[in-house]
């Protein structure tokens, strides 16, 4: 069953003296119960998307659906139905833990109580600062108070959009953790990052630049269509070795990754002469074949 379904989708805003196209004829679905990523840097679209989705604002093309609603005529039902966690932290920051549950559980005509299987994973987490003023909380507690108000009216879709920027590497362990306890209860998750780590986390994910969708697919079904061999290089003088490689004709791609360069060949060149066609161009002090991640095949798709 499709949960959500996005068909040619495309949004322009009007700047000073040009037109930005946000979105340009994104197509995608999302199966009910999956929980799909959308990946892509700042800008690229993602946030206009799930405000379309949630009902905040209009396509100028296209149409849209959640849980076989339409998003402009019945957009009521799918505020009945969505569960939206924004970028920014939007709780009221002067209420406490606790107020800003009840207040959102009044707004859907429901309780904590009345849903706390859903919930109780997470809120248990934040129980014990439930007097505490939302705004004086950590940045991972804010999360997790965000997550619970999101979820307290018990949506069959939640949209979260970069929950984990900003937060550190245990709390952002600990929200993937909840997402997929989230699962078992059937609802159907749709998380948007720029944390390319994080792709590996979702069922499927939508690989996002520029306002347009390079690839959709699981994220083994991603890095398995990245075809060349791919190579780690490390040398003395990694920025010199990165633009010495990057201006050879024998390279065709050289990006730099943590302590590597990350480097593909023009041509196919047997395992053993790698290190010594590399020794032509630059001196290295490493090489060695890797298997491609998320972030390369974002990279070699963004060459296309």
């Amino acid at each position: 069953m499709i949960a959500v379904k996005v068909d040619s989708v495309k949004k322009t805003f009007k700047a000073e003296k040009s037109v930005v196209t946000a979105l340009q004829q994104i197509n995608f679905d999302v199966s009910k119960g999956e929980l799909f990523g959308l990946i892509g840097p700042d800008g690229a679209g993602k946030t206009t998307l799930f405000r379309i989705l949630t009902t905040l604002m209009l396509a100028d093309e296209g149409t849209a659906s959640v849980d076989g609603f339409d998003v402009v005529r019945d957009y009521k039902e799918i505020r009945k139905r969505v569960g939206y966690m924004p970028g920014r932290f939007s709780l009221y920051q002067d209420l406490t833990v606790e107020e800003n549950l009840s207040f959102f559980a009044i707004l859907f005509n429901t309780s904590l109580e009345e849903n706390y299987d859903l919930v109780k994973a997470i809120y248990q987490q934040i129980e014990p600062f439930k007097k505490r003023r939302a705004g004086a909380l950590s940045g991972g507690m804010k999360q997790k108070l965000a997550l619970s108000c999101a979820l307290i009216h018990r949506p069959s879709v939640l949209f979260l959009d970069e929950p984990t920027t900003g937060v550190d590497a245990v709390s952002r362990k600990e929200f993937w953790e909840l997402l997929r306890d989230l699962q078992k209860h059937q609802i159907t998750i749709i998380v948007s990052t720029p944390y390319m780590d994080e792709a590996s986390l979702c069922d499927r994910v939508a690989l996002v630049q520029n306002g347009k969708i390079m690839e959709v697919n699981s994220p083994k079904g991603i890095t398995e269509n990245f075809k060349k061999p791919l190579w780690a290089v490390r040398g003395e003088n990694m920025y010199q070795l990165m633009q010495t490689l990057q201006a050879s004709e024998t390279i065709d791609s050289c990006y730099p990754f943590g302590q590597y360069h990350h480097v593909t060949f023009t041509d196919a060149i047997p395992d053993s002469q790698v290190a010594s066609e590399l020794e032509k161009i630059a001196p290295v002090l490493e090489v060695k074949k890797i298997p491609a991640t998320i972030e390369d095949c974002f990279m070699e798709l963004m060459r296309q």
